[in-house]
């Protein structure tokens, strides 16, 4: 499929935000453990179960108010660059050198204007393409931004084990270096998409419309989202699939490099095997969005999960060294970009276009709540019972609540 000019910077920004997707699920959890010298394993899981799940959750309240006022026309570009430049400026800042908690307060705080950025960014997919395309367009972002984080994430590796050797830099400042590399990654892919977007839906602003009323009316309006999404029970049957479902992928995809740094496993092969992670996602995201076209995005969604529910059940009851963790990074990849890309074209395919950044905060609720949900159980009973497989394996129930409600809907039961 030929895709458009808007349609391939679209693109381009899940290339450029991707880096530091993979940056925070590989380096920065191994970073954070080096430098909270002295702490015990589970202590380590549990602090940075509790920052995923304090980003999360700061994320899931501002996006249904600032997803309205988006709506209104011209609003979501000004909104997407806002909180894109605020998580390229923490990207940054994490480069300087600081203590465990400081630095885990920065990664929150960067973690905030990455997702949020990635909320209106979700939402301008109804503006670049229409529904026949938005399945392929959905998962190219996904399969590109895998394959092509790779590059700034290997130019980072090889600084961060090469450095000390060929350029007598210290370890520690070589990864430091990494948020710079990856933040200049981020802003040059940023750039097409800002000089390019145009929002095509939106609500228009009356000449009388004051901030006040404006600010009154998106909370009186997210009421009546509310009720529109409660009187539609195939939107509201699959949004709350949603919440079960994606909450094991969060979690898998936040806590991978923290478990298996938990377990023992050496920090090169953490790091190398989710690299491998990326390669895979990249064919089998593109390969997913063909096959929901001849199969139905709702049936491969259905099978994603059932998969992550065999993964979840392999981390907790399997997983104990570097080979079982590769296996583990590579079934992840056969399935991750999929769930996440038909996940967002199934909801943009029905819901009401000129309300879209409105529903993707409602969306955002749901996926956002759900990741507080996962690092939350994961950390409380790691934290309770001392070990960290107990929390991974409460991630299933998850799945499986959300694999029945699939099942609920009329298109699943054909």
């Amino acid at each position: 499929m030929k895709y458009t000019k808007l349609e391939r910077n679209w693109v381009m920004y899940d290339v450029g935000n991707s880096a530091l997707v993979l940056l925070n699920t590989s380096v920065v959890p191994i970073y954070f453990n080096a430098i909270n010298t002295g702490a015990h394993p589970a202590e380590l899981v549990t602090a940075w179960a509790n920052a995923q799940t304090v980003a999360s959750l700061v994320v899931a309240l501002l996006m249904p108010v600032l997803g309205s006022l988006a709506d209104y026309a011209g609003n979501k570009i000004k909104f997407f660059i806002g909180f894109f430049l605020t998580g390229l400026v923490l990207c940054l800042a994490q480069a300087l050198p600081m203590a465990a908690l400081p630095f885990l307060v920065v990664y929150v705080l960067c973690t905030i204007g990455l997702n949020s950025s990635m909320t209106f960014y979700d939402a301008m997919l109804t503006d670049v393409t229409t529904d026949e395309r938005m399945d392929a367009v959905s998962s190219s972002g996904y399969a590109w931004g895998y394959v092509g984080s790779t590059v700034p994430f290997i130019v980072c590796l090889a600084l961060i084990f090469g450095g000390p050797s060929v350029l007598g830099l210290d370890t520690m400042l070589c990864t430091r270096l990494s948020f710079v590399i990856t933040g200049a990654w981020w802003l040059a892919f940023t750039l097409p998409l800002i000089r390019t977007y145009k929002q095509k839906y939106g609500k228009e602003r009356g000449k009388d419309d004051t901030f006040g009323r404006i600010v009154a009316r998106t909370f009186s309006g997210l009421g009546e989202t509310m009720g529109r999404i409660a009187r539609d029970k195939v939107l509201l049957t699959y949004m709350i699939a949603f919440f079960f479902y994606i909450d094991g992928v969060h979690t898998v995809i936040s806590m991978a490099t923290s478990y298996g740094s938990a377990l023992g496993i050496d920090s090169t092969q953490l790091v190398l095997a989710l690299l491998v992670t990326q390669f895979v996602a990249f064919p089998s995201a593109i390969i997913y969005g063909k096959l929901a076209g001849k199969f139905g995005t709702l049936r491969m969604i259905i099978v994603a999960v059932v998969a992550y529910v065999c993964i979840v059940l392999f981390a907790a009851f399997f997983l104990k060294t570097a080979a079982e963790f590769w296996i583990l990074a590579i079934l992840v990849g056969l399935f991750q970009g999929g769930i996440q890309a038909l996940s967002r074209s199934y909801f943009g395919k029905i819901i009401p276009k000129e309300h879209s950044n409105e529903y993707y905060g409602f969306f955002d609720i749901f996926g956002r709540y759900a990741s507080v949900m996962g690092t939350f159980l994961v950390g409380v009973i790691t934290a309770a019972t001392q070990n960290a497989s107990l929390g991974v394996l409460s991630i299933g129930i998850l799945l499986v609540v959300g694999f029945v409600m699939l099942m609920r809907l009329p298109e699943a039961r054909g």
